[in-house]
């Protein structure tokens, strides 16, 4: 057991399994107090005992403004008030330009992008009343540098790092002790994302990922993204604010 977030009252969404899982179980053995928040109530359950008495869940769609406002008020309730907040829910299709229906643009953005404005706004209203407070906006590399093969998400995922900034900005102008940042993986070796190589509508540029090695050195772990969410929910990083985290193994990069 650490105490490198003693105290802390954090709040994940997305936490029945994969990186939100990883990032409440680690949290948790660092001293926090956590708030598991998902769609999967048996397995946020779950989650929520395996950890103890240290944590909640809430069955919370994130994309609903009155399931925040819900979620907020419960944490005040249990744990007394918020210090940090992982917007780490999100939804995953694939779709180009050409091939992406209205409906399903609306769809991703609805809880990709909606849920993650709701959950900064909730979450600033909150921590003012606490001496500081961190938000950890999970982005993407695509948010930087688009996928042709997910276009609805690369947006939303951008929208994710505009929101960030914009966030960091206002709290630095009002002078609350408020940080947040975001963090952009590539690929993570979860479920949602693993599941979408036996998609048989799989775009031909994915073919190369069933090389090992391809795997091992594009695909990180939730344990990966877990330990830079500690880091940034703890006051270790308390200078950095408005900041885009990549965590991809220089992918982004051009490499011969």
């Amino acid at each position: 057991m650490g105490s490198r977030v003693q105290g802390k009252v954090v709040v994940i969404t997305g936490a029945a399994s994969g990186v939100g899982k990883e990032d409440a179980l680690l949290l948790a053995r660092e001293g926090a107090r956590v708030v598991l928040t998902d769609v999967n109530e048996e397995a946020g359950q779950a989650v929520a005992r395996q950890i103890g008495d240290a944590a909640l869940f809430i069955k919370h769609d994130i994309a609903s403004e009155d399931g925040w406002k819900q979620v907020i008020a419960k944490t005040e309730e249990a744990f007394g008030g918020i210090d940090v907040l992982v917007n780490n829910a999100a939804i995953l299709a694939y779709g180009t330009i050409e091939t992406t229906t209205l409906e399903l643009w609306q769809k991703i953005q609805r809880v990709n992008s909606d849920g993650y404005f709701l959950g900064c706004k909730y979450a600033v209203e909150a921590m003012k009343k606490r001496p500081n407070g961190s938000i950890i906006n999970m982005s993407s590399i695509s948010g930087i540098g688009g996928v042709s093969s997910f276009c609805a998400y690369s947006a939303s995922k951008a929208a994710v790092a505009g929101l960030t900034r914009t966030v960091a900005a206002h709290c630095r102008a009002q002078l609350y002790k408020i940080r947040c940042n975001s963090i952009h993986p590539d690929g993570i070796a979860t479920p949602m994302v693993m599941n979408l190589h036996a998609d048989k509508s799989a775009p031909s540029a994915y073919i190369r990922e069933k090389d090992p090695k391809q795997l091992q050195a594009r695909f990180c772990q939730p344990q990966d993204i877990a330990n830079l969410v500690l880091f940034l929910a703890s006051d270790e990083s308390r200078f950095i604010n408005g900041a885009e985290m990549r965590i991809d193994n220089g992918y982004a990069m051009w490499a011969d």
